[in-house]
């Protein structure tokens, strides 16, 4: 079963999440949340993996914090889907070609459904808090020299864009500003 919101931030709490990032995590569901109502995805799996995503920056905060999180998803029980947008989350996804060059076990780093397209692409819409345009989101994987990476969640974008007929980058300017109340019961 797919775990509440309320569920999803105490599993983050329990496992000691910083409150910065659960405020991250917070701002990852609203956009993702907007972008799944218009491509009609699975709203409560979004919801869950939006927040679920760092899960394993409990015990990292490096690349490997979506294995770390796959791990302690499936320890927890978690619905399968949802362990694979945590393990999928990070960039715009990993070939699997260059996971094991960046340390990661050969696994399956590329998101394939619409649910983990679309919390990926959300967090790459998120920079710690605060909504960014995907000029920002680009231009931040030009600086750390992962363009391809940036190419990747281009492509990523054109691909939401079309299943929700109508551009991500429209979708995430109508959400006027992060409710401060959205998580702030519970940080």
């Amino acid at each position: 079963m797919i775990p509440s919101e309320e569920r999803c931030i105490r599993i983050l709490f329990d496992e000691g999440i910083h409150p910065k990032i659960v405020r991250h995590v917070c701002t990852v569901m609203r956009v993702a949340e907007a972008i799944a109502i218009k491509c009609d995805a699975n709203l409560s799996l979004v919801r869950a993996g939006a927040l679920l995503h760092d899960l394993g920056r409990s015990r990292t905060q490096g690349i490997r914090h979506a294995i770390e999180g796959a791990t302690l998803a499936r320890d927890l029980e978690l619905p399968e889907e949802l362990v694979l947008i945590i393990q999928k989350h990070v960039g715009a996804g990993i070939e699997p070609k260059n996971a094991q060059e960046l340390g990661l076990p050969p696994l399956d780093y590329m998101p394939s459904t619409l649910e983990e397209k679309i919390v990926c692409h959300a967090d790459n819409l998120v920079d710690d808090h605060k909504i960014i345009t995907l000029r920002e989101a680009y231009l931040d994987f030009v600086e750390k020299n992962l363009e391809e990476q940036g190419e990747q969640m281009l492509k990523m974008h054109r691909d939401l864009s079309e299943a929700c007929n109508m551009d991500v980058s429209q979708i995430v300017s109508q959400i006027n500003s992060i409710d401060e109340s959205l998580c702030s019961d519970y940080l």
